[in-house]
This record gives structure tokens, sequence and C-alpha cells, in this order.
């Protein structure tokens, strides 16, 4: 089997109008595509580029929000999730339009978290204040109206065999 990338990631959002002038005003992703769902929910599509979509599920009943289970509750101070969770979306974009976008971002009041791009690298923080040599990927972190996480990131150099260096990490399971 060979995927040829991502058709789209469904996310549920808690009020469509909102989700839909967010990530078509602020972020300019065109909406292509709105589906009335016959339970009384709504399923609609935004362009994120390069051929690829990120959806939203709405309902009127749909459960509340769970920041800490279901979502991030406070980036980067307490970023994990639980298991089966989506932690968060990254989105392409050229490293040298990062600035700029994030500063359209704090313009439309958007938070931004931390206050500054950041530069992911191997050190043992995992990340820089500089950009340097070692610098993989560019990101700036945001939430949208739903409290999803999205990135902005900017891949810096090419992969290699040298960057899987790492052993997967295996569960602890109690002894029964």
């Amino acid at each position: 089997m060979r995927t040829t990338g991502i058709n789209h990631l469904a996310l549920v959002c808690r009020d469509m109008e909102e989700t839909v002038r967010f990530y078509t005003e602020v972020l300019g992703m065109p909406l292509f595509k709105t589906v009335a769902l016959p339970d009384g929910g709504q399923h609609f599509f935004f362009d994120c580029g390069g051929g690829d979509a990120v959806a939203f599920f709405w309902w009127p009943d749909a459960p509340a929000a769970a920041p800490g289970i279901a979502s991030v509750r406070d980036f980067p101070r307490d970023a994990k999730t639980a298991v089966g969770s989506m932690n968060h979306v990254a989105f392409n974009v050229p490293e040298d339009k990062l600035d700029e976008y994030r500063r359209r971002l704090v313009e439309a009041g958007v938070k931004v978290s931390p206050d500054m791009v950041v530069n992911h690298d191997d050190s043992p923080m995992g990340v820089s204040a500089e950009k340097h040599e070692g610098v993989f990927v560019r990101s700036v972190y945001f939430t949208d109206p739903n409290g999803i996480m999205l990135e902005l990131a900017a891949t810096t150099r090419a992969f290699g065999p040298e960057d899987v260096r790492h052993a997967p990490a295996r569960a602890v399971r109690a002894e029964a």
C-alpha cells in the first residue's frame, strides 16, 4: 500500500460560523465544500494548499472541549494530550514568510505562543533561541477559536539517514 498524501484532516469545532471566519479570513484558506449532515450537523472543507484540506465537523450536541485530554492545554508549558488525540496541525509555509505570518496573526488578535519563532534543533532542549546550521524546522504556534493548536512550520534542510537515530520507546506495562 502506498498513500500519496493526506486528503483531509477532520476536526470538530464549537461554532461553524466562527471557524469559517478564522480559516478563511485570518488564515486565508478557501472554503471549497460544505455538507449538511442528516443529524443536523455540518462538515466543511478548507483548502490548506498542496492539494490538502482541513475539514471541520459541527454538531449542535457535540461534547464539550477537553483541554489537556483531547487538545493542548497550554503550549509550551502543558502540551501533552491523551493517547488517540490529535495534538496539533502543522501547515507548511515558506521560511521567509514566518515573521510576516506571525505578525499578521498577532494583528488579527490571535495569541501566538511562545512570543517568538521557535527554532527546532537536536540540542538537549530541542529548541534554540537563534537559527543555526542544526535547526531543521522553524515554527509559529497558535490556537484557533476552538482551542485547536496549529503550527506554521518551515523545514530548513533536507533530512537524511543520520536524522533517524533514536530507538522507539515502549510503554511500561504493569505485570498482571
